[in-house]
């Protein structure tokens, strides 16, 4: 037995869909009960999630108006939002006198005495239901106030926490509750005179993130932390500029302007700490840090390019610290190229300072820090460099701003006059590695300086000065000798020898000499690199070019950055996955496609093929071992023994990787926010460079929930035993995954970052962007649900929230409402049912495949009917809304009130529907979902109701099925089935595209963010 226990169809739009509207049909708690047991599981559930006392609580409008009411409603915050607040104590105003005295004396008149009074007060603030994680940005009668000079701190209503001493010392204790299970701030003698001598209206930004083990909040427990440049990013202390005034000597200025380098977010607290505090608060599953830190490579021939540290501008002075890196000044340092605007197109290199000052502050956290060297390529556009992509070299130009895996040799392998397999190709390899040694490094406290040659600008210095510096920091967990380098790694300078895999082996033997045996090591291999180097060049050759490095006894870990595609997604509905899901952020799809689909199943050809989905199967002939031609086959290439294949006949000996023998580390995770991105993660929209792109059969425009839901499925995927073989050798998974660092949160808070574009020249990229930042911390919607079902005291076995997906940013409750009233304006929003099937409540969103296809000759007529054994109905236009409007708050800015609005152009009708929501959403995903509410109920006019026998018990409530009438086939969508000797359906018609709509258009955040 089935019931529909909630349905998405809003109060808002109406009854004119027919079904049930805002829960439960008359059929589903009515007569038609045929069980015993369903009904008991019914009148249950109906309890627990909706007792009969409901209040109205408040609108959206009034969720940042700080009252002090006895007996109001201490709201339930989920996410990040804006919030009031309810005035729990406070004492007398304390009022100073202050007097001044002007005029008086000879031939100047009187004396003017005048007395200001000065008021201050002391109160305490309740926000919400604990346990907050954090509070952010906070305002005062609508603006942002400056906290630096408030005394004032808040408590995240544990049941732990004690009284505030500073209550406690005018109470006394004895009178002074801990108010345990209230998140509440308290302020010390503010000063009125800046509110005219009254309380301001004071609101907050509350962290409330659910970080349940199935959410990304729950699992991601790495993260990576960029920007990699920016001079002072990393920095713990202001770092404050000085321009235009007078040097007086010993580096110190006189006079001129001073204009701070770090300080975007709080005016006293530097931003990489502000940074730490978020992503502590938003995701405090975190517990390792990958730091990365970059040094610029100017040319993609390995022969010519050089490794160096950048600075954004050559004349700056700055206080505490100047800007220095191993030994080399501003003045010596390369100086980043700049934008037709004159802006740099990168931050420079960070500090050496700064990155000690990062890892340190990281390490005092208790969280685990690895260092990951980073090479970005500055190579402008309209350059006149010769491209090794050519025929002998002869092309100039190379690509603009590309990525570090194109250095190669030069001509590349495959262009006519190839170096590639040739003692040449070493000797290019070579420059680039350079010759610096541990020894020519000078260590002084926590700085370290170059003693070896001018000109040596290359990889190992790089390296090596960081390893030196790492230690003189005091340590990390572990580290990586580079990352991301497939074009440097694949130069062969034999037929079977790879020169730049010897050199990062002993790259790696210096690092370990200079950090100990404790260290983590390893290289960051790109997901198309780790596993072997495939030459198209027609010889057949199979090598596991890596291996010796992998195998190598100063590594420990296998890196891989893992931007592995999980679908295969694209317009319409005809593709072949399309039948596999009822979309793609369905997570039992996903999951499929990590030892599945492209990469592990099958492979296209070329871009004719993926435009066709004509997919070619990996197979191996007689060999028998697909898995060597198999990025995505993790398990095989760990588990076995390698046995390179040159000219394509297998070696009897295999090369030195004991299976088993290292864990694999995701050095990067992560897909970019924008549609479709698990089609091609490993792609990123940046307009500078040339290797800006959209995934495969991306619409382009942006959507967190995919992102979500890849880092979800992945994460959830390999946390599970049966996935994740345990090593015979060291006991432990394959893949570690409590190091597997999701790409990637900013050491710029959010959302000063991206809204500062005038000092982050990257902030638009953003919203498509792989960037974490602004938005882990928000709920899960499946989470959100659950928790909801819990608190009405549902046990979780009984609750099945896998059919939802997406994620809320912020979510407030403050009224005194049954869970399901919640739950309804969740759905509304979302566009999903719950269906009591079995026991067990499932949500599910809509828009599903059908199952069925269902006739009326399947169709039965009781006996006591006449006439037609289905009815269909069509609704009236007048009786939907022309036009649909929604009231959220802005997620990206100040959590400003936002409308947004659907409408029908060409109909019969002037009805207007409206609802405020009290969430945080983006205006542009709040569009989607009011169109998609809009053009759902217009497309759910048509209704069927109809019987069927028993033997369909399979279908149940939200299933959909195909109605084979008239000639023509209509999906329809199950409302309510009521069971007696018959099935009665109630039916709406469906239309998948309704769910697959556009956003709407991205609005500019004000020059206030």
């Amino acid at each position: 037995m089935a019931t529909l226990v909630l349905g998405a169809v809003g109060s808002a739009l109406g009854a004119g869909f027919g079904g049930a509207i805002l829960g439960f049909s008359g059929a589903a708690i009515g007569g038609f009960i045929g069980s015993t047991i369903g009904s008991v599981v019914d009148s249950w559930i109906v309890s627990s999630l909706a007792p009969a006392q409901r209040i109205e609580g408040a609108r959206l409008d009034s969720l940042r108006i700080t009252s002090s009411t006895e007996g109001a409603v201490i709201p339930r915050l989920y996410g990040r939002m804006r919030i009031g607040g309810n005035i729990i104590w406070a004492t007398d105003f304390r009022e100073e006198t202050k007097t001044t005295s002007q005029g008086g004396g000879k031939g100047i008149g009187p004396k003017v005495r005048t007395t200001e009074y000065l008021y201050s007060a002391s109160f305490a603030v309740a926000l919400c239901e604990g346990e907050i994680t954090g509070i952010g940005r906070v305002w005062a009668d609508g603006k942002p106030i400056d906290m630096s000079g408030v005394t004032w701190r808040w408590y995240p209503g544990d049941e732990m926490q004690a009284p505030d001493p500073f209550i406690s010392a005018k109470m006394g204790a004895s009178n002074t509750p801990a108010y345990r299970g209230t998140a509440y701030v308290v302020f010390e003698e503010l000063d009125l005179s800046p509110f005219g001598n009254r309380l301001p209206q004071i609101s907050f930004e509350v962290f409330r993130p659910l970080a349940d083990a199935d959410t990304a909040e729950g699992m991601v427990k790495a993260v990576t932390l960029i920007p990699a440049s920016g001079e002072f990013s990393y920095a713990t202390v202001p770092v404050k500029k000085t321009s235009g005034g007078t040097t007086i000597g010993f580096g110190q200025t006189s006079g001129g302007t001073t204009v701070a380098e770090n300080l975007n977010a709080i005016s006293d607290t530097a931003d990489f700490v502000v940074a730490l505090d978020r992503l502590q608060a938003m995701a405090p599953a975190v517990e390792s840090v990958s730091l990365v830190v970059a040094w610029f490579g100017d040319d993609l021939r390995t022969g010519n390019c050089k490794v160096r540290p950048g600075v954004e501008v050559d004349t700056k002075t700055t206080t505490p610290s100047a800007w220095s890196v191993n030994g080399v000044s501003r003045a010596d340092a390369f100086l980043v190229s700049r934008d037709a605007e004159d802006r740099p197109v990168y931050g420079g290199t960070p500090a050496d300072f700064a990155v000690v000052q990062a890892i340190q502050e990281m390490k005092a956290r208790g969280l685990r820090v690895t260092f990951y060297p980073f090479l970005l390529m500055d190579v402008p556009s309209g350059n006149t460099l010769p491209n090794p992509f050519s025929d002998d070299t002869a092309t100039t130009g190379q690509p603009a701003f590309p990525w570090r895996g194109r250095i190669t040799c030069s001509p590349a392998a495959g262009y006519a006059g190839t170096v590639d397999k040739t003692a040449t190709a070493a000797t290019q390899v070579a420059a680039l590695f350079g010759a610096a040694s541990p020894a020519q490094f000078a260590v002084s406290g926590e700085s370290v300086s170059w003693t070896g040659p001018a000109g040596e600008w290359s990889l190992r210095r790089m390296i090596l000065h960081y390893a030196h510096l790492c230690k003189a920091a005091g340590g990390v967990d572990a580290f990586l000798v580079g990352s991301e380098m497939p074009g440097l790694t694949t130069i062969r300078s034999g037929a079977s020898t790879y020169p730049a895999v010897t050199a990062f082996k002993s790259l790696a033997a210096d690092v370990r000499a200079i950090l100990g045996a404790g260290l983590s090591l390893g290289y960051a291999a790109d997901w198309s690199e780790y596993f072997g180097h495939h030459p198209a060049d027609g010889s057949g050759d199979v090598f596991f070019h890596l291996d010796p490095l992998w195998s190598d006894a100063n590594i420990n870990l296998i890196g891989i950055d893992n931007y592995m595609p999980l679908s295969d997604w694209r317009d319409g509905f005809d593709h072949i996955d399309a039948a596999l899901a009822p979309a793609i952020y369905d997570r039992a799809y996903l999951q499929s496609n990590i030892t599945g689909g492209e990469g592990f199943d099958w492979f296209y050809a070329n871009p004719s093929d993926r435009a066709t989905q004509t997919r070619t199967p990996i197979t191996d002939g007689a060999a028998a071992k697909p898995w060597v031609f198999r990025f995505k086959d993790l398990r095989a290439w760990w588990q076995n023994p390698h046995f390179n294949r040159p000219g394509g006949v297998e070696s009897g000996v295999p090369t030195d990787w004991v299976p088993q023998s290292k864990p694999i580390w995701f050095t990067e995770l992560g897909c970019p926010a924008i549609d479709r991105g698990t089609n091609q993660p490993n792609v990123f929209f940046d307009p500078k460079s040339s290797e800006s792109s959209t995934p495969y059969f991306s619409r382009g425009w942006r959507d967190d929930a995919i992102q979500r839901a890849y880092l979800e499925a992945t994460y959830l995927f390999w946390s599970t035993p049966a996935n994740n073989p345990t090593s015979s050798v060291y006991l432990a998974p394959m893949v570690h995954v409590p190091e597997c660092a999701a790409w990637t949160w900013d050491a710029r808070p959010y959302p000063f970052f991206p809204g500062l574009t005038d000092v982050w020249t990257d902030g638009p990229n953003w919203r498509r962007g792989h960037w974490l930042t602004g938005r882990l911390g928000a709920v899960s919607l499946a989470a959100l649900v659950r928790h909801l079902c819990l608190r009405a005291g549902m046990p979780e076995d009984q609750i099945d929230v896998s059919g939802l997906w997406g994620a809320v940013e912020g979510y407030v409750i403050s009224a005194l409402e049954a869970p399901r009233a919640s739950i309804s304006t969740l759905a509304r929003h979302f566009g999903f049912d719950a269906v009591e099937s079995e026991g067990r409540i499932r949500c599910l969103m809509r828009g599903r495949i059908a199952i069925a296809t269902i006739t009326p000759d399947s169709m039965v007529a009781p006996s006591s009917a006449q006439g037609d054994v289905m009815e269909l109905t069509r609704a009236q236009e007048t009786e939907l809304p022309q036009a649909l409007k929604w009231q959220v708050a802005r997620a990206d800015e100040d959590y400003d009130a936002a409308q947004v609005e659907a409408r029908r152009i060409t109909v019969d009708t002037t009805r207007i529907a409206a609802e405020a929501f009290p969430m945080a959403v983006p205006p542009e995903e709040a569009e989607r979902r009011c169109r998609r509410a809009l053009m759902e109920a217009w497309v759910g006019r048509e209704s069927a109701v109809f019987r069927l026998p028993p033997s369909r018990l399979a279908l149940d409530p939200c299933d959909v099925i195909l109605l084979d009438h008239d000639g023509r086939l209509t999906e329809m969508r199950l409302v309510s089935i009521a069971d007696s000797d018959l099935r009665s359906v109630d039916a709406v018609r469906q239309d998948r595209a309704v769910y697959d709509l556009p956003p709407g258009e991205p609005r500019e955040c004000p020059d206030r963010c």
